[in-house]
């Protein structure tokens, strides 16, 4: 009878499930699908007695409102922080005339080029120095530019991203999945206004194939972007001048 008893309590206990890691983006992130990082910051507290004081909050992942992909500032600071420095590759080490500005954004342009060619998987994947050539066009390396317009048509930044599209990188109806939640001001950070512009590239080339039901290049997706046809005789002869000289032609 003490037996049986035993072996009954045996099987009540509960049994120990193996933890299963989340699903996760990409092996940079921070955090595991569903969720987004928060930095390290301080935060202002009222302490029992009613006295202000700070209160230093490690960095943590948040819960996203949906169960899509979303990069917040904390999310894309942090992964360049932690792996661009250690990337090699293109693009070409070449200022393009521009001096000491040329170069100094060519590890965000790797970075970001690759975490999206990652992410995306595209076919025939982005190359940096398409990217490099693409901020040259638009903002000459001038990371406050301004295309001096106002309201949704204004673009500021390396990349030019237009005040209508930050909404939209949001927007699941635009983009399925992959979104990413900047406001205006984010815009004049390089290592924001980057990684927002690549992202966009990769859906104006989307876009272009829909238009055309055809396959497209990155030079159509670079046209679409400009809003420009591939055969504009004003725009793209000045991005056509940069990636040949990023490629070492003539």
């Amino acid at each position: 009878a003490k037996k049986a008893k035993k072996s009954k309590k045996l099987l009540k206990k509960p049994v120990r499930q193996s933890k299963v890691p989340r699903a996760q983006v990409h092996p940079w992130r921070p955090c595991p699908l569903g969720k987004h990082w928060v930095r390290a910051h301080p935060k202002h507290k009222v302490s029992n007695r009613g006295k202000p004081y700070i209160q230093n909050v490690g960095g943590f992942c948040r819960t996203n409102p949906s169960h899509k992909d979303h990069l917040y500032a904390d999310d894309i600071h942090e992964i360049a922080d932690r792996h661009f420095s250690r990337l090699k590759g293109p693009p070409a080490a070449s200022n393009l005339g521009f001096g000491s500005l040329g170069n100094k954004y060519d590890a965000m342009i790797r970075g970001w080029t690759r975490y999206w060619n990652e992410v995306l998987k595209p076919k025939d994947p982005l190359d940096p120095d398409v990217v490099k050539a693409l901020i040259a066009s638009e903002s000459s390396f001038i990371v406050d530019k301004w295309n001096g317009l106002r309201g949704m048509k204004s673009a500021r930044g390396l990349t030019q991203v237009l005040n209508g599209t930050i909404p939209l990188l949001r927007d699941s109806k635009e983009l399925s999945n992959h979104l990413i939640n900047l406001d205006e001001d984010d815009m004049l950070n390089p290592n924001l206004n980057i990684c927002a512009g690549v992202r966009w590239l990769f859906r104006k080339k989307q876009l272009f194939e829909a238009t055309t039901k055809k396959p497209a290049s990155w030079r159509d997706a670079v046209a679409k972007y400009k809003g420009v046809s591939p055969d504009e005789k004003r725009l793209m002869p000045r991005f056509d001048r940069y990636l040949r000289m990023l490629k070492g032609k003539k």
